[in-house]
């Protein structure tokens, strides 16, 4: 398992020589934090610490409609969400390809790439990071880090690969991620790769309905009382 503060030399890693701790904790002790910083930040600085991390279960789900297959090591980022970095984003991407070889990839260390969710047509959900881990998936660090990425199984240039089952699925999924975390249903916080700073991708593509998709995942919220 890749340790707090590893440095990663793909789009979506750490990147660089120094990790962020290094750079917010070299010559300074917490306590000088403190003296210059508001509480909810020094609870912030204090889950950004090397060797402070949650206790954590090997196969532990965070949305209970997920089955569970591991992504490697060296294609996430240990970390505390949302304590050490906020959540506030939904990524939305297409795997470009089926099932299975969007898993074995993310299980694949030379990828240097995963998501959180994978969603398949049939509406079922595989999760391969846990959410408080830093997945990379947006090819953005900053966007990485604050962000759940939702992969669906397909391709962009074939709008019958987004099934109403998928739709379905995927909005339940958004939904209880929403709720969880406060997140907004609007396109400022759902965001398309396409759309995420620096990427060169193209999904979800013309074919995803995002007013039906946001429709769907408010739809979730009022239905459980959270919208």
């Amino acid at each position: 398992m890749a340790g707090k503060g590893t440095t990663v030399g793909s789009a979506g890693g750490a990147g660089g020589g120094r990790t962020r701790r290094a750079v917010l904790f070299g010559g300074l002790g917490l306590l000088a934090v403190a003296g210059v910083a508001g509480a909810d930040e020094v609870r912030r600085l204090w889950w950004l610490l090397p060797g402070v991390s949650k206790p954590r279960k090997e196969g532990e789900l965070d949305y209970a409609g997920a089955g569970w297959t591991a992504a490697s090591p060296a294609n996430w980022r240990l970390a505390d969400r949302p304590d050490d970095y906020g959540v506030d984003r939904i990524v939305v991407h297409v795997t470009q390809g089926g099932f299975a070889s969007s898993v074995d990839a993310f299980r694949n260390p030379w990828h240097k790439a995963s998501a959180h969710y994978i969603v398949r047509q049939d509406g079922h959900v595989e999760q391969m990071v846990r959410e408080l881990d830093v997945a990379f998936h947006a090819g953005n660090r900053s966007m990485n880090e604050r962000s759940i990425g939702i992969e669906h199984v397909g391709f962009v240039e074939r709008p019958k690969d987004f099934t109403d089952a998928m739709y379905a699925a995927s909005a339940r999924l958004a939904a209880d991620i929403c709720r969880r975390y406060r997140i907004p249903v609007d396109r400022k916080h759902f965001l398309a790769h396409s759309e995420v700073p620096g990427t060169d991708h193209t999904d979800p593509g013309p074919h995803w309905d995002w007013n039906r998709y946001l429709r769907l995942v408010r739809a979730e919220l009022d239905r459980n009382g959270s919208g």
